[in-house]
């Protein structure tokens, strides 16, 4: 079966959505991983291979800091890279989603004219 556009979607904009949370502040994984299922819905398991490949291509930088309650937690920091990639995406991601609204407006435009020949009007051409 396939994937419902709203799974592709966010597949899509994860990586995103990961540098605009480390854009506010340092993280940790589990903590990323809450504030993404709160937002939009994402699991925890989707989490770490994305972190780890960010950190390799990267974007993201790691320490550990002391925890008041177990282990040390690692942290994730944007760099230099990871700030330029988050601005050259959300540029991107603006630009695309007015496009897709533009779109969608047009469309509702076309629908409705859809339905006025649906009820037996006819549409004058030009001949």
């Amino acid at each position: 079966m396939a994937e419902s556009i709203e799974v592709q979607l966010k597949k899509g904009v994860l990586g995103m959505c990961v540098l605009a949370l480390l854009a506010r502040g340092n993280s940790y994984a589990y903590e990323i991983a809450s504030q993404l299922s709160h937002a939009v819905g994402m699991g925890e398991g989707t989490i770490y291979p994305l972190m780890r490949r960010m950190q390799t291509d990267g974007l993201v930088k790691t320490y550990l800091e002391e925890s008041p309650s177990g282990p040390p937690r690692k942290y994730y920091q944007l760099t230099d890279a990871g700030r330029a990639s988050f601005t050259a995406q959300l540029a991107e991601w603006r630009g695309f989603t007015a496009s897709v609204e533009q779109l969608i407006a047009g469309q509702a435009d076309i629908g409705q004219a859809g339905n006025a020949a649906g009820t037996g009007e006819t549409a004058e051409t030009d001949q």
